[in-house]
């Protein structure tokens, strides 16, 4: 969709953003029997009948795993690794500050529902969220509406859906940004997207500073967040 596996830039010089860590391993359930797959080493079976709702989405029990609701399927992932958990707070304490000390809104860690389309039944659930002062109206017991950035931390683990997929669905609902923490290579991309797409790329490593549009003068390098 975007080409995310096409050479990238990172200060000035060209990058191949390889994430082959996002290894597509999906798992899918439904309690109104929409459909089970499972890919990789498990078993693989089908069972259609009907799709989930948003409203019966949000009846479900409350869980602390990883899913999403993907035009009325259900995916459910395992739990994520200790490691990936590490990043996800190293990210919450370097922008969860900044953010509260110059008013600039709110940051949320998953498991948050965002809610991108009520009647398409679309919920994803990034690792992180900001929404900016000027859209507080959008959060509640859910935030319903695009977030102005979104972070996902990638790890060589089980996770929900394809990441090209999921950044489509930003893009054409409105999310400005999205950021890929790479556990992996200790890389931090920031994507600047629009809702005809993906408008611009940069790859951060090391000391680089992250460079970001949403978040102005943020002091933050990949080192700082990968360093423990």
């Amino acid at each position: 969709m975007f080409g995310l596996l096409s050479p990238q830039h990172s200060a000035g010089r060209p990058y191949g953003l390889q994430f082959s860590t996002d290894d597509g391993i999906v798992v899918v359930e439904a309690e109104k029997g929409s459909v089970v797959t499972a890919y990789g080493s498990r078993k693989k079976q089908a069972r259609r009948e009907g799709h989930m709702t948003t409203i019966e989405y949000l009846q479900t029990p409350e869980t602390v795993l990883p899913r999403e609701l993907a035009f009325g399927v259900l995916r459910v992932a395992e739990a994520p690794r200790a490691s990936h958990q590490r990043v996800v707070l190293e990210l919450v304490l370097a922008l969860a500050p900044f953010v509260r000390e110059r008013q600039l809104g709110e940051v949320l860690p998953a498991p948050i529902d965002v809610i991108l389309d009520v009647d398409a039944a679309l919920v994803v659930q990034p690792d992180l969220v900001f929404v900016s002062k000027d859209q507080k109206g959008i959060v509640g017991d859910q935030i319903v509406g695009p977030p102005a950035m979104v972070v996902e931390v990638l790890s060589p683990h089980p996770r929900i859906g394809q990441l090209e997929e999921r950044i489509g669905w930003f893009a054409r609902y409105g999310v400005r940004e999205c950021w890929l923490a790479d556990l992996t290579q200790r890389k931090i991309a920031v994507l600047s997207l629009s809702r005809e797409g993906l408008r611009g790329r940069a790859v951060f490593s090391d000391r680089e500073p992250v460079r970001s549009r949403v978040l102005g003068d943020l002091d933050l390098t990949p080192r700082q967040i990968f360093g423990f």
